[in-house]
């Protein structure tokens, strides 16, 4: 007989589940059978003794047909995702490039999740940004104009959505068979032909290693090519924050100032490589060097950020903040963490600035959170960069009632999180470790 109990102690124990134990305990999480509590039981089971091929095909099949599938008339429809890293803000400025030549790009995109940001939280800076478009709306924006970008929906995955809060709050963020299921069982879910997949490697990442990275991005394409997806996943680095702005609004004008062309190389470098990879796996493009060629002059020629502006306008959001930042929720204040001494960056850990950006307001700790926009850190130094003693590595974006925490903050970047040393680092991780593509 199936029962939520016999399931959590069956994969407690370390045993296989079967695809109708899978397939039974998630319809029960989405009819109300099963309750969080005990979702999150099978969540750390999951977790702690790992799903193999067959059980995260289940679980993906079981979380994808939860709730409604779309299908699009349009052609050339690419989706990207991310698995989450500090300071990344790459969604904004690679969809409006990738949409400028040609692509349909369809984001369903989620909250903050565990120390990282998430892409609905930083949009939603925006004053009027709406990001709960019914399915019905995104499908006749997204074939009238090419690019939509809502948070994830009841009617998508409602499975995911359960187990996505539950897994930020449950520290079961990090497992490659939950992070496979739930990325694809959305991607799959709202109708793109093919999928980019950003997979961060490092410290400020879920994935700590580059066999890690490797695993989950085998797990991935796998997956997209069981459903006949044209897949592409790249590794990319994660040991310090991407670009030089952490927390949502600091975000978002980060974003826009790339697609001005004025944005920290890291982030616009990473920007086009994934965005012409979306060029690529769409057709538009015979080779991803193309599709990369197609998005830096997408980039040049402003039609980047001049789509970014009209999906804003679409979407009911102020679009001025492209030529305003002032009207974006601030920080009252501002404290500058300085050199205690020349030398070099050696090393950040991203995790922790991450998880001070959430101490500030910037992400949550409970799902039921409220966000701070305003607050956050910018950063004026990267690993690698010679410092002077008493010259900024970073700004710390925070109110009035925070002042003690802003200096709790500075002493732990200085003691713990931020490492200075004499001599440059013999060896920086690149950007981008490795590309690969799938084709269905």
């Amino acid at each position: 007989m199936l029962s939520a109990y016999n399931i959590i102690a069956k994969k407690r124990d370390g045993h296989e589940l079967s695809e109708e134990e899978i397939k039974w305990f998630i319809a029960g999480l989405t009819e109300g059978r099963i309750g969080n509590y005990q979702m999150t039981a099978l969540l750390m089971a999951i977790y702690l003794n790992g799903f193999n091929t067959k059980e995260t095909a289940y679980l993906t099949d079981a979380m994808l047909y939860s709730g409604e599938t779309l299908h699009f008339e349009a052609n050339h429809v690419v989706d990207k995702h991310s698995t989450g890293g500090v300071g990344d803000k790459a969604s904004f400025i690679l969809a409006p490039l990738a949409q400028a030549c040609g692509v349909n790009v369809p984001m369903i995109a989620g909250r903050g999740l565990g120390h990282t940001g998430g892409t609905v939280d930083k949009v939603e800076a925006i004053e009027g940004f709406k990001t709960t478009l019914n399915l019905k709306e995104f499908k006749e924006m997204l074939e009238a104009h090419g690019l939509v970008l809502i948070g994830q929906t009841g009617e998508i995955a409602p499975a995911d959505k359960i187990i996505y809060g539950l897994r930020d709050v449950t520290a079961t963020v990090d497992s490659i068979p939950l992070i496979t299921a739930s990325i694809m069982s959305k991607k799959l879910a709202e109708g793109a032909q093919g999928i980019v997949m950003d997979i961060k490697v490092g410290s400020g990442a879920f994935m700590k290693s580059k066999a890690q990275a490797r695993k989950l991005a085998k797990s991935i394409r796998q997956t997209g090519l069981r459903f006949d997806r044209n897949m592409m996943t790249v590794l990319s680095d994660m040991n310090q924050p991407l670009g030089n702005a952490v927390g949502n609004s600091l975000e978002i004008i980060e974003s826009i100032e790339t697609l001005k062309g004025n944005g920290p190389k890291d982030l616009t470098d990473l920007s086009v490589h994934l965005a012409g990879g979306m060029v690529f796996l769409a057709g538009l493009a015979k080779t991803h060097a193309a599709g990369i060629r197609k998005a830096k002059e997408a980039l040049k020629s402003g039609a980047g950020l001049q789509s970014f502006k009209e999906m804003i306008e679409r979407q009911g959001g102020n679009s001025k903040v492209v030529e305003d930042y002032g009207i974006l929720p601030q920080a009252s204040h501002h404290h500058v963490v300085a050199a205690p001494r020349a030398g070099f960056i050696t090393k950040m850990d991203a995790t922790r600035i991450g998880q001070h950006c959430v101490s500030l307001g910037g992400g949550r700790n409970k799902a039921e959170d409220k966000i701070d926009f305003g607050v956050g850190f910018t950063f004026h130094k990267k690993i690698g960069s010679k410092v002077k003693e008493g010259e900024p590595i970073v700004t710390i974006h925070h109110n009035e009632n925070q002042k003690e925490l802003a200096q709790k903050i500075t002493d732990e970047l200085l003691q713990k999180d931020i490492k200075l040393g004499r001599q440059k680092p013999a060896k920086i991780a690149p950007l981008i470790y490795e590309t690969e593509t799938s084709w269905s």
